[in-house]
């Protein structure tokens, strides 16, 4: 069952009861956050209470510091969604204004935490910080909880194998195209979401086995050509193709025009119009974006391109049904 995703104070339910809390960004929603989770879903449990998370939108830096031009593992609709399919009972959504960010540790934890999500335990890590000017740490709020009736449990960061996990790091890792250390942090693997790019001339029935998305305002992987998995439309009617990717300028043809470009295996036509939902995900990077003599010899590095893409592939299915099979065995 989905957590139910209340948007602002004033959609909270009468009757919600008491509450187990984490606040935070969740970016990525990764393997860091999602420990913390299992331990306030856990907890909840044992208290007859509601697991919540509670989220900002738009992310703070965006309005506090947009000169640093942060971009998102996790835009808000999929953070929200992977947030829905944690276990939480419910994710509190606060729209991120100047009023918010200059509310103080003390009202924010009178306000929010007491008052309107009645929390008898909020869980964080050591490192978290609130407040206006990020004025209080976990001491803060476990001295304003003291006072109020919730209590504060802090984690030390997590690690996994020898790596900090933090939404900072896998932006890194990301940003240099190291997708499998990157996934091992996030638990899965990098997607994003998008749709066909304008003024292509897509019709109902879209026969060419290359799509290019509309411009990504988010995270992406370093510039070069990926092993991918494209997802065409959503619930039921979705259809996934196996392909590589190019993320780059296409310096082979001249002047710069920077693009996300999919070519897809074992295509066959869809229904694809400008507005179709998209998710492209990253499996392993291939090469850096290379400029060709010419578009011939282009066209032949993307064929090897899609040969090693296909092995890979193939290699992975065939490892997948070996440990299914084993499983069974043991079964």
């Amino acid at each position: 069952m989905s957590a139910k995703i209340i948007r602002g104070l004033e959609n909270l339910p009468s009757d919600l009861g008491n509450t187990i809390v984490t606040i935070g960004n969740f970016d990525g929603v990764h393997c860091g956050h999602r420990w913390v989770i299992d331990h306030v879903i856990n907890c909840a449990r044992k208290l007859s209470a509601r697991a919540i998370a509670v989220t900002l939108d738009p992310h703070p830096a965006k309005l506090l510091r947009p000169d640093r031009g942060l971009r998102l593992i996790t835009p808000g609709d999929r953070k929200l969604e992977l947030l829905a399919e944690t276990g939480l009972d419910a994710v509190l959504v606060l729209p991120f204004n100047t009023e918010l960010a200059n509310t103080s540790a003390r009202d924010f934890a009178t306000n929010v935490l007491h008052r309107a999500l009645h929390a008898q335990e909020v869980h964080e890590g050591e490192n978290f910080r609130f407040g206006h000017d990020a004025e209080a740490g976990t001491d803060g709020l476990a001295a304003l909880g003291k006072e109020l009736g919730f209590s504060v449990h802090a984690y030390a960061p997590q690690s996994m194998r020898g790596q900090a996990i933090s939404s900072s790091r896998i932006r890194t890792l990301i940003a240099a195209g190291n997708l499998p250390q990157a996934r091992a942090l996030l638990g899965r693997e990098f997607s994003i979401d998008s749709t066909p790019a304008s003024g292509r001339g897509y019709g109902t029935q879209y026969a060419v086995p290359t799509i290019n998305l509309a411009p990504y305002a988010e995270l992406l992987p370093a510039n070069g050509v990926y092993i991918t998995k494209l997802q065409i439309g959503e619930g039921t009617e979705a259809e996934s193709f196996d392909g590589v990717t190019n993320i780059g300028n296409r310096p082979t043809f001249g002047a710069d025009s920077f693009a996300v470009e999919t070519h897809l295996f074992n295509f066959h036509p869809v229904a694809l119009t400008e507005t179709t939902p998209l998710r492209l995900t990253f499996k392993l990077r291939l090469r850096n974006e290379i400029r060709f003599p010419s578009p011939e010899a282009l066209k032949a590095q993307i064929g090897r391109d899609i040969a090693k893409a296909q092995r890979y592939l193939h290699l992975r299915k065939t490892l997948k049904s070996s440990f299914s099979s084993v499983e069974s065995q043991q079964a």
